[in-house]
């Protein structure tokens, strides 16, 4: 299979890089594209409306896109080809992108576009995928990386701040892998790797706050930029168990998952008997660990919700939010997505005394209020009334229409399995070589739903 073109296009629909291998698509294909993206009207597909499919075909073109930090990145094709093997090609591409310029942004992407033509010349020929590896690319690349600032680092830096000396493990802190580049002249190249733990979760309660689902998606997280490739041992929990076969094992363990696996150029051989893993890390970002838990574990935020009605025309919801992690730590970027009935007119709210760092917005077209919270701190509680009115009598089939409320949220440092980096040992090869070494936990809201009926 072959890809005719390739564009990055802005939030707003400005062409950032446009590539066309094969002259066979029309030269105004991201013009196509972005105004059927932006008024997805789902006609025809399956999509809901104002939600736009990676996959769909406009004028005879085929398009695939990923939306990465706003921005999109959008392939094409004139024949029918596979959409996962599009896809594939389509996420290579962005990834080997993003580990040359460090961080995804319209700013980056704008200084660096000499750069991101020289990758897309070398990534592929005529439409052909050639090499869509970062380190095999870098004998190839000759333009010089300009470097950006990383605009959403500034909540993690002063989480970071406030930790007292000794908090974390040696010689750690929070990871500015993203805004670090592969291309480095030898000179000012620096010797360090980063590691992420990071945790996903889906969730969903009942509508007496009991959980129904729970499933963790965890992965290791590496991003390289170590001198020399030397091998890298790292080792996890003592007492951690893979699988709940043996009744024994599990019952004392202090960390349980159901399945894991591993970076093909992994050694895991000592893994059962030490919980050490070994590689020689590639130049960039890859993934050297993947594991899952389907298991109920402690959730980091419940929610209690109650309706009251105060009219025919007008109803009270009262949310109660409280943080069930140590007070030492906090989650950040909070927000929680309460859906309002389809006849809502309008919606206030009352926040809890005292709140600090809270805001609300009424989205009137999406017919929802979202409750952001910028940091809840560990073992506290907090209160938010909505007052909403509408357009018809409330009665009991508009009030089904109040939820499911979804949670949005970030929490570093904190690990929901427990899964923690007990050892990172590097290839030692000489007393100078004393490689950077940056570790960090991570939990995230993937799908985290509260039905309330």
């Amino acid at each position: 299979m072959y890809i005719s073109q390739v564009f990055i296009l802005s939030p707003r629909g400005d062409k950032l890089i446009f590539k066309d291998y094969r002259q066979d698509a029309p030269r105004n294909a991201d013009e196509i594209f972005f105004r059927k993206y932006k008024f997805w009207d789902g006609a025809h597909h399956q999509a809901p409306e104002g939600d736009c499919p990676p996959f769909f075909i406009e004028k005879g073109i085929n398009f695939c896109c990923v939306k990465r930090r706003e921005l999109l990145f959008v392939c094409t094709s004139m024949v029918n080809s596979s959409p996962s093997l599009t896809l594939e090609i389509l996420l290579r591409i962005v990834k080997v992108i993003k580990d040359y310029l460090g961080i995804l942004s319209e700013e980056s992407v704008r200084k660096n576009f000499t750069l991101v033509y020289e990758l897309l010349d070398e990534m592929l020929d005529m439409g052909v995928p050639q090499e869509l590896n970062a380190e095999r690319l870098r004998p190839y690349i000759f333009n010089d990386i300009i470097p950006v600032s990383n605009p959403d680092s500034n909540y993690i830096e002063s989480f970071f701040e406030r930790l007292k000396r000794g908090e974390l493990m040696e010689r750690t802190r929070r990871s500015d892998a993203a805004a670090s580049s592969i291309v480095q002249t030898s000179g000012e190249r620096k010797n360090e790797i980063y590691v992420d733990i990071v945790e996903r979760l889906n969730v969903v309660f009942n509508s007496s706050g009991n959980v129904v689902v729970s499933d963790v998606e965890g992965s290791i997280v590496m991003k390289s930029f170590l001198v020399g490739s030397p091998i890298l041992y790292l080792t996890l929990n003592e007492d951690l168990v893979v699988g709940r076969g043996d009744a024994n094992k599990t019952r004392y363990a202090s960390v349980v998952l159901d399945s894991v696996n591993f970076h093909e150029d992994a050694d895991y051989s000592s893994f059962e008997t030490q919980r050490q893993l070994s590689i020689r890390p590639p130049e960039g970002e890859f993934t050297l660990m993947n594991y899952r838990l389907s298991a109920e574990c402690t959730q980091p935020f419940r929610l209690v919700q109650s309706v009251e009605l105060l009219s025919t025309h007008r109803a009270e919801i009262t949310l109660r939010v409280r943080a069930d992690i140590p007070a030492t730590t906090q989650g950040v970027a909070v927000k929680v997505i309460v859906p309002a009935p389809l006849s809502c007119t309008n919606a206030t709210v009352e926040l809890g005394v005292g709140a600090i760092g809270q805001t609300y917005d009424y989205k009137e077209v999406e017919k929802s209020i979202i409750w952001s919270i910028a940091k809840f701190y560990g073992g506290t509680e907090q209160v938010c009334k909505i007052r909403i009115s509408t357009s018809t009598p409330i009665t009991a089939a508009i009030r089904r229409e109040i939820g499911p409320i979804i949670m949005q949220f970030e929490i570093p440092q904190y690990s929901v399995t427990g899964l923690n980096i007990r050892l990172l040992r590097l290839e030692e090869r000489s007393n100078s070589y004393n490689p950077s070494r940056w570790i960090r936990n991570v939990t995230v809201a993937n799908s985290y739903v509260f039905r309330t009926h």
